[in-house]
């Protein structure tokens, strides 16, 4: 018993230290890694996009499908939506079942719904959407992500990339944070 305990003491350690901190912390070039680019992001990144197709803020989110953080900025950021486009990036960084769960939300024919079903699993703790049958392109997509995600030397996810609306000064934040936080600093306004 002692050791199944240690066992998942150390499991729940490991999923914390891949998904990141849970509050956030500014990362304009994040270090060990190249500058941190939304140019590189949206030209080299496989996502899906969420809130406003016409909103001029683009914010890209770096997610894992495993991760309970990622879960709740997915929560967070809902009431933002109308003020802007959130790009969710797949990434596999937590277990095998990140990258083909990803791959699964990534293929869908409606991935929001898909991510909302999956989100709705993790949060009743039932591992989230089932994903057989996932095309190696989809894998690739996700894998190819992560390997984004890695060169800009991001330590964790959720991993949000945005331009400062006063600055144009790229920020990178990880860690999931309130719907009120989210917005401030992404110069959003806060719900209320």
């Amino acid at each position: 018993m002692k050791r199944r305990l240690a066992l998942t003491a150390a499991g729940s350690a490991v999923l914390l230290a891949a998904c990141g901190k849970e509050t956030a912390a500014d990362k304009p070039a994040a270090s060990g890694g190249k500058t941190v680019s939304v140019e590189a992001i949206a030209a080299q990144a496989k996502g899906f996009s969420v809130g406003s197709s016409m909103a001029s803020r683009v914010v890209y989110v770096f997610f894992d499908a495993q991760c309970p953080h990622c879960s709740a900025l997915w929560e967070a950021s809902r009431p933002l939506r109308s003020q802007a486009r959130f790009v969710w990036i797949p990434v596999g960084l937590i277990n095998e079942k990140s990258v083909t769960q990803g791959a699964t939300i990534l293929g869908a024919a409606d991935p929001v719904a898909t991510m909302d079903q999956h989100e709705a699993s993790m949060r009743n703790q039932q591992g989230g959407i089932s994903a057989m049958g996932v095309a190696d392109a989809g894998r690739a997509a996700v894998k190819s992500n992560t390997e984004l995600m890695n060169s800009f030397g991001l330590g964790g996810v959720p991993a949000i990339i945005a331009k400062d609306r006063q600055t144009g000064q790229v920020q990178a934040i990880e860690g999931s944070m309130p719907t009120a936080a989210l917005a401030k600093r992404l110069g959003l306004n806060a719900p209320g």
